[in-house]
């Protein structure tokens, strides 16, 4: 049982273990939820909390520092954050957003707490903020939002960054596991059928591998890490699936311990910057840089042409992203001796180069790039 008794305390103490120890919000809320004694309504606040002060932390910093001269320390500026998303976002009654904050603050700076939630309250609403600019109203780092509209446009860029401040939907499939609908939508699109032999690059935790399975191909399901393939083997279980239909590898995608052109079909969702499925992932805005989209890029490239010769001649190889960057997907080139397959995947997918694109908004999904091939020879 974790020390903290409140769910406000808990979710602050998470805020600070995300803030200062760089803990993952989707790893750490679940783990402490796990150990604490709290409702079903205290656990569910403490998952709005975290998540959405940690998702709207920019916006909810601009608006708190309109009553302060001068800026406060870490500590203190957390607590503001906290309040401010719970008057602005997180549906909280504007003088239980006070109170519950300020009581949460140690003596020396309640009546500080306290001046300035009492002013953010007083004022207008989030929608009614003369904001700086869009990036600071959508909480999101001005790199991330003008490379958006970039490459999206303007309209397209920012009902996605809208989407992606919005919790995410809960879908359960038949079978009990719990997927994102255009995460399935690329499972489906890999087309196994009965007989055949598929391989599942980076598969871990095992939604689309699961599913892949599920059509009565024979599913390898590998990963580089070995408690990340854990993850398969334990949803594998509770999807009620055998060995003898997913069997799960400890394996490097870049050096595969497979022969050439021994598989069916083979899907790579590769490793990429996420920047599609922001909603799930609150702290991934504030961690992610343009740099690391320029070595993740390489990374695709190589697990693409690794991938490549796996697959038999007539196979399938599809390629898959939660990101919706073309540096990430259709700027990748073909590999030798494949051909891009033109047919419409199933779900709400947009042509996009010489692949498919989901946006956030499109159909309240993950935003992914889908781009399937097929061995010519």
């Amino acid at each position: 049982m974790v020390s903290v008794t409140t769910a406000r305390e808990l979710a602050l103490d998470l805020l600070r273990r995300i803030d200062e120890e760089g803990a993952y919000a989707n790893l750490v809320v679940p783990s402490a939820l796990s150990r604490a004694t709290l409702s079903k309504a205290d656990r569910a606040l403490v998952t709005n909390l975290v998540y959405g002060t940690t998702r709207m932390r920019r916006a909810c910093d601009a608006i708190a520092q309109r009553f302060i001269a001068e800026p406060p320390d870490a500590s203190t500026a957390r607590l503001l954050r906290l309040g401010v998303y719970q008057w602005g976002w997180g549906g909280i009654a504007p003088h239980a957003a006070v109170h519950e904050t300020v009581s949460l603050a140690p003596r020396r700076t309640k009546g500080f707490v306290n001046a300035v939630l009492r002013k953010v309250v007083a004022g207008a609403t989030p929608d009614d903020v003369a904001w700086p600019s869009d990036s600071v109203r959508l909480s999101m780092p001005d790199w991330l939002v003008e490379r958006l509209v970039s490459e999206l446009g303007q309209h397209d860029a920012i009902a996605a960054c809208e989407r992606m401040n919005q919790p995410p939907p809960v879908t359960t499939r038949e079978d009990g596991y719990t997927q994102d609908v255009a995460s399935a939508w690329v499972a489906q699109a890999v087309g196994g059928r009965a007989g055949e032999r598929i391989l599942d690059v980076c598969a871990a935790p095992g939604g689309k591998a699961t599913l892949i399975a599920s059509t009565g191909a024979y599913v390898v399901a590998a990963d580089r890490r070995p408690h990340r393939a854990s993850l398969v083997q334990s949803n594998r279980a509770a999807v009620g699936l055998a060995p003898s239909s997913l069997s799960v590898v400890t394996c490097d995608g870049l050096a595969p311990s497979y022969r050439p052109e021994s598989f069916d079909a083979v899907l790579l969702d590769a490793p990429c910057s996420g920047l599609g499925s922001l909603r799930r992932r609150a702290d991934a805005r504030w961690r992610i840089l343009p740099s690391d989209i320029e070595i993740l890029v390489e990374l695709q490239k190589g697990l693409l042409n690794s991938c490549a010769a796996l697959v038999a001649p007539g196979g399938r190889l599809v390629y898959s992203v939660c990101t919706v960057t073309a540096a990430e997907s259709i700027e990748h080139v073909v590999p030798a001796d494949f051909e891009i397959d033109p047919t419409p995947p199933e779900g709400v997918w947009r042509p996009f180069g010489h692949g498919w694109r989901v946006l956030p908004q499109d159909a309240d999904t993950d935003g992914m790039v889908l781009v399937r091939y097929r061995r010519s020879r």
